[in-house]
């Protein structure tokens, strides 16, 4: 279970429950959000499918505990094209 909440602006706390709970701090500016998903879905639900991505690919407890969004392009260079399909789908 993936859980995302505010906490401050452009901060979000993602509380990820698996075998083992991890807690980390994502940071998402409203460029990048823009860029990502045009404004199509909120931005908790953008993190909330970047962290399914990752989740996919590694164990939560692999995730790091902060970092700036676009990070994980640097890490899966087929995330931002992986998201915008997703997003893409939701909106047909």
């Amino acid at each position: 279970m993936i859980q995302v909440e505010e906490s401050g602006k452009g901060k979000y706390e993602v509380t990820v429950v698996q075998r083992t709970t991890t807690v980390h701090t994502v940071s998402v500016s409203p460029e990048y959000y823009q860029a990502l998903t045009g404004g199509r879905i909120p931005c908790e639900k953008l993190i909330e499918m970047s962290f399914a991505f990752l989740l996919e690919r590694e164990s939560n407890t692999s995730i790091l505990s902060s970092f700036d969004l676009p990070v994980i392009g640097r890490y899966f260079p087929e995330y931002e094209r992986t998201i915008k399909g997703q997003i893409a789908g939701l909106s047909t």
